[in-house]
């Protein structure tokens, strides 16, 4: 791998003990004495382990290829590592490559959510029975690792050394070649479980994308980089199903590592039996790993079944379930021994033992989860009797839902799960997992008769003994284990959910269209201290700001001082924070706008989300941006910069502060982090960004790019002049072949002004040297030439990947067009004539690419020259009057702004200052848009909605909604 610094990812790690629900720190009521049950970690970043000290085999040298040396990566390909392109054996000592199925066309397999953008999959040739050399001098290589065809391989030798990934200039991501025999997946920590089949049951996601995510992500590509650029090794997959994937992957891996750390301290104890490690090889959750470890926990007092152990009842209870003829348990009694002293005693140790067993039997644990898959099990709470007593009746009022509450754990929402487990934290609710009896009805009778039928007669007081073995079993030790596992599950999916509900709301806010060309003021309403006014210029610089007070009797005298400032700017748009003093400010701005007070400018007003923006005003980033301003003053330009550019604003708060999640302060911190960063680095890089005028803050979150490779560019910068083109980026200190790549293809750059720049370049050096004698200017000219030798490229501008220009250029040829006409009418119609010739596909095949680079390069060849991908997305909500909430009646029909999103409705600020609630139930496909409709009936923060007013409950304040239509 390259020495060059890694990209710092956003990988969550394990969460506190404070971040874990109550109802995961108890144990069962009847083992009191056993350790307590820890519930699985939310994420957990996957540590550097030290190289084993085994012996390996060594590999035999690669031939040197004739490339030169710079352009050739080399990589250090581990083989126990070998996470290449999934295969499978086959018959007669053949393999082979694993692709999507797309000869079996009734039977889709389950997936998630996809981009529609191609409709058709591409069949590339396999690059099968090439050697490097081959792959080396080959003349054309496609830009993207293609989907490898499913056919038979040529006859391999164990003894040779693997094929690797060559990678050139041209094709910087290489080419995908014969694996090592066939070998399956090897991760770092060896499981009874494959980690690639374990990914793909739990995220529904096809075996052969869950390995080459497996492989991208070792490879540290980012997720923007992935979702673009290599589609069609992901089968074209969503960022956000992307991050399932991973986040999940590092919880396999997690489980693996604490696996064999258990089984490592386990062994140098001395506990380690053969029995032991099968059963923690097979653990796949951290629940498993901890039920099945946590009798050999150091500092545990031991279970009853140990210390049954202890007295030597273990041989009485293996000779009840193998030779119970022989078995005499008065042979066992101790008078003089506490545990042995008579039968009863005996009996009950040989219980605890058989029950131990049985609680750790795979196969039982396996029969009673399908049993109780197939039953109605329901998760019930109730209001606990000291908060009853004790407890403020206004929290309690906020659970008033749940104080009776009963619902199947197959149907209940996830927003339910959240609500009950924060009223059991704060102690105003009791919960409880309902099993019914006749599962554990059918659980003993399967045991005694099925699973641990002695293998001889049994006398009747050892049968009795059996059977008593297994209802303690069931009771004592498995009834809490099922509760555990299935309160832990639901806890996990719906954190998840919350985390992915706030990611796409998040999204959809950082999406928002921006308002250009535009003079604003921005207000950060307030009573006592007056409103804060901020007016900033189209390039967002600050123009004026001030602090009036509209609230205390001067609102007449300070309408001239607004009139004057608005006209004196020319403004006609005011943008006012939702905060406190909101619905007052937003009253008199209407009624002095009704009025026609500014005429003669036309000025109209939108409410924003001030979220956040206090936060921000003290932040150290702030300070250094707006150094002379007052902290209370930078709120208001923070408000009015939202609507002008709400990506570039936005990325400088912390994400969690924004405000459109749900439960976000009881789920994983570490969790939310880390998925909140990723959609940001995701809607930054996809919208991308202009390098020489873009600032540090937003740099810093491109795909590949961190804080100081950020700081680095800019320093570039400013030391260098403007960058003129993407090759120059590698000049900067920290940005390597692999941060390159991630990177280059969300950086833009400006054709117009590196004209310009260097036409202006070119005349200063021709002066210079009519003036200055040739060997005058020394070093100091050779370093101007090198400069003005570099040439923009007009792919620059382009959202196509350095590593497909030749591709680009290629199929520039094939159409007759010309690089300079990016964007233009007449390459519109060139590409359309030559596809409607000889369709996506065939042109495809014809450039040895696939569709979906085909499909980028002609994205990027005919989308206009400053293209933006928000100006699909919906605009602040300008409006010019005022609805009261008392105007409101039931069945008016509103137009509104959605606020927030959550799994159980949608809120709608329609004006009143108060939102309304669009249940989800009245959000149905018919209402929604087709592109609504590919998101899963999803509508995010920004989308302007038409609605109907249901209910209005003045004393509650509640507007209940009904969707007509999405605008």
């Amino acid at each position: 791998m390259s020495s060059l610094p890694r990209r710092a990812k956003c990988v969550a790690k394990a969460p506190t003990s404070e971040e874990l629900p109550s109802f995961l720190n108890s144990t069962s009521e009847s083992e009191e004495e056993e350790e307590e049950w820890e519930p699985k970690s939310k994420i957990a970043r996957r540590p550097r382990l030290p190289k084993k000290t085994e012996a390996k085999t060594k590999k035999a040298a690669a031939p040197r290829s004739t490339v030169p040396r710079k352009m050739v990566k080399k990589i250090a390909i581990k083989e126990e590592m070998d996470i290449s392109l999934p295969v499978a054996p086959v018959e007669d000592n053949k393999m082979q490559l694993l692709k999507p199925k797309e000869e079996n066309a009734g039977t889709k397999p389950k997936s998630l959510t996809r981009t529609p953008e191609v409709p058709k999959k591409v069949e590339i040739n396999s690059f099968q029975g090439k050697n490097q050399n081959s792959l080396v001098n080959d003349e054309k290589p496609s830009t993207s690792v293609p989907v490898v065809k499913q056919e038979k391989c040529e006859e391999f030798a164990f003894d040779e050394p693997p094929y690797k990934k060559i990678k050139l200039n041209a094709c910087p991501e290489g080419k995908p070649v014969k694996n090592l025999g066939g070998k399956k997946i090897k991760e770092e920590f060896e499981m009874n479980w494959d980690i690639v089949q374990a990914l793909s049951e739990i995220t529904n996601v096809e075996p052969w994308v869950c390995a080459n995510l497996i492989w991208l992500f070792q490879e540290e590509n980012t997720i923007p980089f992935i979702a673009r650029y290599r589609k069609e090794l992901i089968n074209n997959l969503e960022a956000d199903a992307l991050r399932e994937v991973q986040h999940t992957l590092e919880e396999l891996r997690t489980v693996a590592k604490k696996t064999h750390t258990m089984i490592q301290k386990l062994k140098k104890e001395g506990k380690l039996s053969s029995c032991l490690l099968k059963g923690l090889l097979n653990c796949r959750t951290l629940e498993e790993l901890d039920h099945v470890s946590a009798p050999y926990k150091t500092g545990s007092k031991g279970t009853k079944a140990q210390r049954a152990k202890q007295l030597g009842l273990e041989p009485a209870a293996l000779s009840l379930l193998q030779n119970p003829v022989a078995l005499n348990l008065f042979s066992y009694i101790r008078p003089n021994t506490k545990g042995l002293a008579n039968i009863q005693e005996v009996e009950t140790g040989v219980q605890h033992i058989l029950a131990d067993i049985f609680a750790k039997d795979k196969d039982t644990l396996d029969f009673i989860r399908k049993l109780c898959q197939q039953r109605y099990i329901s998760i019930q709470s109730t209001l606990a009797k000291v908060s009853s007593k004790n407890g403020n009746e206004k929290d309690i009022d906020k659970f008033q839902l749940y104080h009776e509450f009963s619902c199947n754990i197959k149907n209940i929402q996830h927003h339910q799960i959240l609500a009950i487990n924060r009223g059991e934290n704060l102690k105003i609710l009791t919960v409880k997992v309902n099993i019914p009896d006749g599962v554990k009805n059918e659980f003993c009778w399967w045991c005694v008769n099925e699973r641990w039928r002695p293998k001889q007669f049994l006398k009747p007081e050892f049968m009795r003994l059996l059977r008593s073995s297994v209802e303690d079993a069931y009771k004592r030790l498995i009834y809490p284990l099922l509760c555990r596992e299935f309160r832990s599950k639901l806890t996990s999916d719906a954190e998840k959910e919350s985390v992915m509900m706030f990611g796409r709301n998040l999204r959809q806010l950082l999406l928002t269209s921006p308002v250009r060309g535009r003079v604003l003021m921005g207000v950060d309403p307030g009573y006592k201290h007056g409103c804060k006014l901020a007016i900033i210029s189209p390039t967002s610089q600050i123009l004026h700001t001030d602090v009036v007070y509209l609230h205390s009797g001067q609102g007449f005298r300070e309408a001239e001082k607004i009139k004057r400032l608005l006209l004196q700017y020319n403004c006609s748009t005011v943008v006012i924070g939702n905060g406190t003093a909101c619905r007052e400010t937003e009253a008199y701005f209407a009624d002095l706008i009704m009025k026609k007070y500014f005429a003669p400018l036309d000025v109209v007003y939108c409410i924003v989300s001030e979220a956040g923006a206090s936060i921000y005003s003290v932040s150290p980033e702030a300070s250094k941006e707006m150094p002379d301003l007052d902290p209370n003053l930078r709120s208001a330009v923070s408000i009015a910069r939202r609507v002008q550019d709400p990506l570039a604003e936005l990325v400088k708060i912390e994400p969690k502060h924004i405000g459109v999640g749900m439960y976000q302060h009881d789920v994983s911190q570490t969790l939310l982090k880390a998925t909140l960063d990723s959609v940001v680095e995701e809607c930054v890089s996809f919208v991308g960004v202009d390098i020489n005028i873009c600032s540090e803050i937003l740099l810093r979150h491109i795909a590949g790019l961190n804080t100081n490779r950020a700081k680095n560019i800019i320093e570039w910068r400013e030391k260098n002049g403007p960058f003129i083109n993407r090759e120059q980026l590698k000049e900067v200190k920290g940005l390597g072949p692999k941060t390159f790549q991630q990177c280059a293809g969300f950086i833009r750059f400006n054709q117009e002004y590196i004209k310009t720049f260097c036409s202006n370049k070119k005349n200063e050096l021709g002066s210079r040297a009519l003036l200055t004698k040739a060997g005058a200017l020394g070093k100091k000219k050779s370093k101007l030439t090198s400069c003005a030798s570099q040439q923009p490229n007009p792919l620059d501008q382009t959202c196509i990947h350095p590593e497909s220009y030749s591709i680009a250029m290629r199929f520039l040829s094939l159409i007759g067009g010309n690089a300079n006409d990016i964007g233009k009418s007449d390459m519109q119609q060139k590409v359309n004539m030559v596809i409607q010739k000889e369709g996506l596909e065939g042109t495809a095949k014809r450039l040895n690419t696939t569709v979906h680079t085909l499909q980028l390069i002609i994205d990027g060849l005919t989308q206009p020259e400053g293209y933006d991908i928000r100006t699909d997305f919906d605009k602040p909500d300008f409006k010019r009057s005022i609805v009261c909430f008392e105007d409101l009646s039931v069945g008016a029909v509103l137009t509104g702004k959605v606020e927030n999103a959550t799994p159980f409705g949608v809120f709608v600020d329609i004006g009143v200052g108060k939102a309304g609630l669009i249940p989800v139930r009245n959000i149905t496909e018919a209402k929604l848009s087709k592109v609504k409709r590919r998101r899963s009936l999803g509508l995010g923060p920004g989308e302007r909605v038409e609605v109907k007013v249901l209910n209005v409950d003045i004393p509650r304040l509640r507007i209940t909604l009904d969707l007509i239509r999405v605008l």
